[in-house]
Parts: C-alpha cells; structure tokens; sequence
C-alpha cells in the first residue's frame, strides 16, 4: 500500500472531533509512509487533511473537476493537484492512484464516492480495502440501514463484511494491511452462496 483515497466532507461538521479525527489520520499516514489521494478541496474537512498532511511532509495528490476549481474551493498549495473535466474522471483518476479508500464523516458527496467504490469493489472492478473511519458514531445508522439490506438479501453478507468500519484510525490501517477482498459471486449464484 502506497496511498489512501480519502473521501471526506468539504464541511467541517458541527463537532471538533471531526477535524481532529481529519488531522490524526494525516498523522497516521505520514508515520506509515502512505501517501493521500483525496478531492482536491481546500476548505472543510478536505482542508483539514490536506494541510495537517502538507505540514507534516507528506506526499498529497489533490484531484478536482475543473468547476469546483473555477469556484475557488480549490487547494492552491498542492505540490500535486490534477484538475480533472468531470466528476467522473475525479473518481476513476482517485481509485486509479488509490491502494486503499477511507470514508471520515462528510456529507452526499462522500457517501456517493466511496458506495461507487464499494460498488466496484462487489464488481470485481477492484481488490482494494474500504474503509468508514467512525468519529463518533458517524456512520451507525448508515451501517444499521446497510445490515438491515443484507438481513433482507439485498446485500451479500461478504459484500456487506468488505468494509472496515472501525473508529481508530490505526486499528483500521492494521487491518488494512491484512485485508483479504470478499470472493466475487455471479448474480445468478445468489441463492447458493
């Protein structure tokens, strides 16, 4: 594992912890060695994560569509920022320079990036460690909903068990580097696994 993609809000929540949780998985990273891919942002979370990394030497690849840049919520000191057409390309370009993919606590956006990384993970698409960084409860409920769909076999088990959920960051790392991805079954095999 070379780099992490971090999905994460361009808010900063109504909690400290979550900022705090965003700088100590900066933290985490650049003790590691591990690299940051993430949106490209320079305000809330994304900000926080990107500039904890940058004070503490580490290597950051900032990826943003070129109309979140003409907003001026762009990161202007990326040593590496990839100005990208579409949110699409953003994402492909992500996973492409991403070994892993962490979700700290954000909003739409972040729930749609790393449920379509999760997705092409279930896909076969990609072998790679998922992960929801859990400040504070954060994704709970989400998870509770998401059992529920497994629980009604909408959801496989192994697809649903892919994903790390954990609220330590360097517990989740750990786990990470042991990470075997789920077998990946053909839709018309759903009844026998």
């Amino acid at each position: 594992m070379k780099r992490v993609c971090v999905f994460c809000g361009s808010n900063p929540g109504a909690r400290p912890e979550y900022a705090a949780a965003a700088r100590d998985l900066a933290s985490a990273l650049v003790r590691r060695g591990l690299g940051l891919v993430y949106g490209g942002g320079r305000v809330g979370l994304m900000g926080e994560l990107a500039d904890a990394m940058l004070r503490a030497g580490g290597d950051v690849v900032g990826v943003i569509p070129r109309s979140l840049w003409d907003r001026e919520v762009g990161h202007t000191g990326l040593p590496d920022l990839r100005v990208v057409d579409s949110m699409h390309e953003r994402k492909a370009l992500m996973a492409d320079l991403s070994d892993a993919f962490i979700a700290l606590p954000g909003g739409l956006g972040t729930l749609e990036e790393i449920f379509e990384i999760w997705t092409w993970a279930q896909l076969g698409i990609h072998a790679k460690p998922i992960g929801f960084l859990n400040v504070l409860d954060y994704y709970t409920p989400l998870l509770a909903v998401l059992d529920h769909a497994a629980s009604e076999r909408f959801v496989r088990p192994q697809h649903r068990g892919a994903a790390v959920v954990e609220s330590d960051v360097e517990v989740m790392l750990d786990r990470f580097a042991r990470y075997e991805p789920p077998r990946v079954t053909k839709w018309l095999d759903r009844d026998r696994t």
